[in-house]
């Protein structure tokens, strides 16, 4: 439990749901409750090592900047990912050494800049010539990271418009640039994307990686380091394990040499499946034809698109309600409307379910909704973000080796 700080529960078995739901009552309160189960990140953990035991995983932390979650996977030993100088604060704030973070934004404000400097966060990615620039000035005894675009065919959310520099011509000059100007690159990042689903994506982006380190060495750059980024599935282990064996191969292939350090950015890998989000029916609504008949039922849930369901612009999963009544499955379902609390005609999380028919007060619950949903949260028209309670499991002691970051 942080010093403190939030409550943490320990549960045995499994995490019962339910009875958290009947111990919160929330039939009487006006808030949507997140249940984040702290034992599946150290779940998590152990299968990245099992599969991944070379890569070393850095935490993004955007991806949910919960401090309870940040400082579990501090004391695990992971290392992380922070784009901004709050999220430097934050993790160094929790004893995390500097050399176990990557300060993985290419285009960085030079205030953030100059908070790194004072913190000696030397690892920093840079895609284009203005910020190499920017970094002789503010920051001219960092390690540049090269980020170079590869994107998957298939991602949630593609970044490459956004981010990363050509591999085969832009990352040569940028080198050269920084040759000319006394700057250090020391290694080269990519991102297939968040939310990757095509495993090849990664041995590409591997290949290319391994013709911009040969270019590095050819004009003495001290290449060390390989950020192999994010895109691992947060709740799909099989797709996880294929992709893993995919990396291997091709880092083995690659960069056969140990004295090079690799490096991930995993975010929805560890924190989607962490967390529950159980709405209240606060108010619902019937929608009869013109004879009579009853159409369309409509729900409105004391949280929406506002909230945690903000997500639902950024990633368009498909989410399944989870039913807390009994014998629901035996119910007739109706085509029901799910509305959000606010005002706004645009807080809709889905309108092509069937339930059976609810009452006010009755509970839905939305699994592996951990990943880039509090962050993106918002208490738009007056309404609260849902309240976080902590659990974790204490009947099975895991013998856990921490991830060597140095």
């Amino acid at each position: 439990m942080m010093s403190g700080g939030p409550k943490i529960q320990y549960y045995e078995g499994e995490l019962n749901i339910r009875r958290v739901i009947e111990q919160a009552d929330l039939q009487n309160l006006d808030q949507a409750l997140n249940i984040c189960d702290l034992s599946s990140l150290e779940r998590k953990l152990r299968l990245w090592q099992k599969l991944l035991p070379r890569i070393e995983p850095h935490y993004a932390v955007k991806c949910n900047d919960n401090p309870v979650l940040v400082k579990f996977l501090a004391d695990l030993g992971t290392g992380f990912d922070c784009a901004s100088k709050n999220e430097l604060k934050l993790v160094l704030g929790l004893g995390v050494s500097p050399e176990r973070i990557i300060f993985a934004h290419p285009c960085r404000p030079a205030s953030h800049l100059k908070y790194a400097k004072e913190q000696k966060v030397v690892n920093g990615t840079v895609d284009n010539e203005f910020e190499v620039y920017k970094l002789r000035k503010h920051y001219p005894n960092s390690n540049l990271i090269i980020r170079f675009k590869s994107e998957a065919k298939e991602a949630l959310c593609p970044l490459g418009d956004k981010f990363g520099c050509d591999a085969e011509t832009d990352a040569a000059a940028l080198m050269l640039l920084a040759k000319a100007l006394d700057l250090k690159v020391t290694g080269t990042s990519f991102h297939v994307g968040s939310g990757c689903s095509e495993v090849e994506a990664y041995d590409r982006a591997i290949e290319k990686a391994e013709n911009i380190f040969s270019f590095g060495e050819l004009i003495d750059h001290k290449m060390d380091l390989l950020d192999v980024g994010g895109g691992f599935p947060g709740t799909d282990d099989e797709l996880f394990e294929k992709i893993a064996t995919v990396v291997n191969t091709s880092v083995q292939l690659r960069f056969p040499d140990e004295r090079v350090r690799i490096i991930s950015e995993p975010g929805r890998f560890f924190v989607e499946a962490a967390y529950t989000l159980v709405c209240k029916v606060h108010a619902k609504r019937e929608v009869r034809n013109k004879n009579g008949k009853l159409e369309t039922m409509m729900y409105y849930l004391n949280d929406g698109i506002y909230g945690v369901f903000a997500a639902m612009f950024y990633y368009p999963e498909v989410l399944t309600p989870i039913l807390y009544l009994d014998e629901s499955e035996s119910l007739p379902k109706f085509k029901s409307v799910i509305w959000g609390p606010s005002c706004d005609a645009l807080d809709k999380v889905s309108d092509d379910w069937r339930l059976p028919i609810l009452n006010c007060g009755d509970l839905l619950g939305f699994r592996n909704m951990g990943a880039y949903t509090m962050p993106i949260a918002s208490p738009f028209n007056g309404f609260d973000v849902p309240e976080t309670r902590y659990f974790q499991q204490s009947d099975i002691k895991l013998s856990f080796t921490q991830v060597s970051t140095t």
